[in-house]
């Protein structure tokens, strides 16, 4: 299995390569520092967005999985994300507004 990288830790990453990028990033819900599961919102322009949420394949590799589909409005995300706090308090939820609509993970999105 492969190791894991604490959640907090992780967002930390995230964050700064995004700003490094020039993209706003906000930590909308701060989670369990070593394993909050992780939610972003690709916010754009527009106002839609897309919701990802991590996952592990078969053999434990970590992806990102698109649970609204491509493209999701406000609402929906909020109602989304208001469901799964319910199911998991721990979790975190970052935003990020970058106008290519990049998500600033290595992980595969599928």
């Amino acid at each position: 299995m492969t190791p894991r990288l604490k959640a907090g830790l992780y967002v930390k990453a995230l964050i700064r390569r995004a700003e490094v990028a020039g993209a706003s990033v906000y930590v909308a819900r701060r989670g369990a520092e070593d394993a909050g599961a992780l939610l972003l919102k690709l916010a754009r322009p527009d106002r839609s967005c897309t919701v990802l949420s991590q996952a592990r394949r078969g053999e434990g590799e970590l992806v990102w999985i698109k649970p609204l589909g491509d493209t999701s409005d406000e609402a929906a995300a909020t109602m989304f994300f208001e469901k799964q706090i319910r199911y998991d308090p721990d979790i975190w939820i970052v935003e990020i507004e970058d106008r290519e609509g990049r998500a600033f993970v290595d992980e595969t999105i599928v």
